[in-house]
């Protein structure tokens, strides 16, 4: 009988293990749907927050400076920042799913396979493994399930 008690601890261990790693994800899941991060160009000109999913929630052209730039080098300083935010926010994602205890890779009864971050981030992804560019991560507060809106703020003074 001692067969059936060591398989039922092991169920049963198996079972709590389950419900931590799926209390765990709930807990990161919801630390991370109000998160956001925001990075400047590397010229300084514009600076963008960007939210989880990768998704601009904000860009604000900085010290008037867009008023002197070519469309094309206001594109590209636009692009530049939402590139460094979105690889901080990426960075932020791996880092929060990275402290999840997985389940043991080599039991064969338990198909695991880690994410793809490489499909999940694309493009962001590469950029926060070249370490571009200098931001912040802060966490926004706000309703879940609010309506986000894009918004262009012109900054007079210097930060």
């Amino acid at each position: 009988m001692e067969t059936s008690d060591s398989l039922e601890g092991q169920v049963a261990a198996a079972r709590e293990r389950l419900e931590a790693t799926r209390k765990a994800v709930a807990r990161a899941r919801a630390d991370l749907a109000d998160a956001s991060s925001t990075a400047r160009s590397k010229d300084r000109s514009v600076e963008v927050t960007v939210g989880p999913q990768g998704e601009l929630k904000r860009v604000r052209f900085l010290d008037e400076k867009y008023r002197t730039m070519e469309a094309a080098e206001l594109g590209a300083a636009v692009l530049d920042a939402a590139s460094r935010g979105r690889a901080a926010m990426a960075r932020r994602v791996m880092d929060t799913f990275s402290g999840i205890e997985t389940p043991a890779l080599e039991t064969p009864e338990v198909s695991y396979r880690p994410p793809d971050w490489e499909q999940i981030f694309g493009s962001a992804l590469a950029a926060a493994k070249r370490g571009r560019g200098s931001t912040t991560n802060k966490p926004r507060g706000g309703r879940k399930g609010a309506t986000l809106h894009d918004e262009i703020v012109e900054d007079g003074g210097d930060e």
